[in-house]
C-alpha cells in the first residue's frame, strides 16, 4: 500500500479548477489495488468537499485530508477531526496587527469560516469557485478570541514584496511556521505545523511506512511533505527555485493531467 499525498492548487487541480478526467480515473485506479490517496491543502477542509466529490472521495470513511498547511486532519467520513494544532491568539493578533502596516490583504482562518479584511479585486476573483469567505472591517481580532484559530496569511501578487515582509517580521518568525503559496500567499502556521509532519502523522496513523509515502506539490507550502516523503515529486510548473529540492519533476503540469502521470509512473507501473 502507498500513500500519496497530493497538493490541490496548480498541482491536482486544473487551472480552471477541477479534477481532469485522467487525473479521476488514475485516482480510482490507485485506490481500487488498496492505496491511499490524500488531498494536501492550504485551504480548510470545508472549502474542498467540491474535489473530494469529483474524485469519489467526499464523506467517504477511512479517506483523509490534510488541511490548513497540516493544521487539521479529517476522516472524510463526516470530517471527522482526527488531529488538529492551531495558532494561539496573541500569535494570530501579532501577526495581523503588523500585517496592517504593509500593502496586503489578510486571510485570518478558523477551522469553518476564512475571514477577509481589506480584499481587492483580484483576489476576489481568485477565490471566486476555490472557496467561500466573509469579509470584515475590525482593525483587530477580537471578536475571534473564542474562535479556534488556524492560520494567517498575506496576499500580495509580488513575490518579492512578500519576501520583503517576510524578513522584516524575522523578529517573530522564529516561533511561526512560515511558507508560501500560490505565488500570491505569505502564510504562518504554529511552529511545526506544515504538510510535512502532517504527512508523518498520517503515515503514522494507517501504518503506512516513509519509504510508501509519495508527496507532490508546485510551491513552498509543499516542500515539507515533498522533503518527508520516500519520493517527493513536483509537477512540471513546480516555482523554478524549489525544483531542485524535488526527487523528481514530472513532464507534465497542472493542465496536463500531472497526477496521472505520477500515478501510472511510480503506483501502478
Amino acid at each position: 500500500m502507498k500513500l500519496i499525498a497530493s497538493d490541490l492548487d496548480e498541482t491536482l487541480l486544473s487551472t480552471d479548477r477541477t479534477v481532469s478526467e485522467k487525473n479521476r480515473e488514475a485516482i480510482r485506479r490507485a485506490r481500487a489495488r488498496g492505496n491511499k490517496f490524500v488531498c494536501a491543502t492550504g485551504r480548510g477542509y470545508e472549502s474542498i468537499q467540491g474535489t473530494l466529490e469529483e474524485i469519489g472521495m467526499k464523506d467517504a470513511a477511512n479517506e483523509y485530508t490534510i488541511s490548513f498547511n497540516g493544521g487539521a486532519i479529517t476522516e472524510n467520513a463526516g470530517n471527522r477531526l482526527i488531529h488538529f494544532e492551531g495558532l494561539p491568539f496573541e500569535q494570530a493578533e501579532t501577526i495581523f496587527q503588523r500585517g496592517l502596516k504593509y500593502d496586503v490583504c489578510i486571510h485570518v482562518y478558523t477551522l469553518d469560516t476564512v475571514w477577509i479584511y481589506r480584499i481587492f479585486d483580484g483576489e476576489r476573483q481568485y477565490l471566486d469557485g476555490r472557496m467561500a469567505f466573509r469579509e470584515f472591517d475590525a482593525e483587530n481580532l477580537d471578536f475571534l478570541k473564542e474562535e479556534p484559530l488556524v492560520k494567517v496569511l498575506y496576499v500580495h501578487t509580488n513575490r518579492d514584496y512578500l519576501n520583503r515582509i517576510e524578513a522584516e517580521l524575522a523578529d517573530i518568525t522564529g516561533d511561526l511556521d512560515v511558507s508560501y503559496s500560490s505565488n500570491r500567499y505569505l502564510e504562518f502556521n504554529k511552529k511545526g505545523i506544515n504538510k510535512g509532519n502532517a504527512l508523518k502523522f498520517l503515515g503514522d496513523y494507517l501504518g503506512i511506512p516513509h519509504e510508501n509515502q509519495i508527496a507532490v506539490g508546485d510551491n513552498f507550502n509543499d516542500l515539507s511533505m515533498i522533503e518527508a516523503a520516500g519520493l517527493g515529486i513536483g509537477v512540471q510548473n513546480t516555482v523554478q527555485s524549489m525544483k531542485g529540492k524535488c526527487d523528481v519533476i514530472l513532464k507534465s503540469t497542472n493542465d496536463e493531467d500531472a497526477i496521472a502521470e505520477l500515478i501510472d509512473r511510480f503506483v501502478l507501473s
